[in-house]
């Protein structure tokens, strides 16, 4: 069984939580882990949470699918994109997001970006890209672990 949906939220912070809420009560309700349920919870958050700051228009989405052992979860925005954390040319190994002030040749303070990080930490797979000239994207996976009352544990 699978399950599957989507949202087009407002770039705005009350968004964050409405997502996240979401998706944990989808997971929770299928029977998924409670530890499982918090990592991509957070994940989704920091994830949100930077479409929120740095999305070009008003809106920004969410796509998050549950099919057999895996969820799999996308973010996407029209902000400026990712800016590449070393010079290694894979397109995997992207960091913060380009900053308007990046744009004028600024620096943007230290702190920015680690969530990306975290991300990385609390996931099985992450891909970080660009979309030209329409933002990034932000998709990532983990696998599931049922509680033993589980409604819909794979079989």
């Amino acid at each position: 069984m699978s399950i599957s949906w989507s949202l087009h939220l407002r770039r705005e912070a009350a968004s964050v939580p409405l997502a996240r809420r979401l998706l944990l009560g989808t997971m929770e309700t299928a029977g998924v882990d409670p530890d499982i349920c918090y990592d991509l919870s957070v994940a989704l958050t920091e994830a949100c949470a930077n479409a929120v700051e740095h999305a070009a228009d008003g809106e920004y989405s969410v796509t998050a699918r549950i099919d057999g052992d895996r969820c799999r979860i996308e973010v996407s925005d029209t902000g400026p994109g990712f800016s590449p954390i070393t010079t290694d040319p894979s397109p995997y190994r992207l960091a913060r997001p380009l900053s308007q002030k990046q744009q004028h040749h600024q620096a943007q303070p230290a702190e920015h970006g680690r969530g990306l990080f975290l991300i990385e930490a609390l996931v099985d797979h992450v891909h970080f890209h660009n979309r030209p000239g329409r933002g990034a994207v932000v998709s990532f996976d983990k696998i599931l672990k049922w509680r033993d009352d589980s409604l819909l544990k794979a079989s």
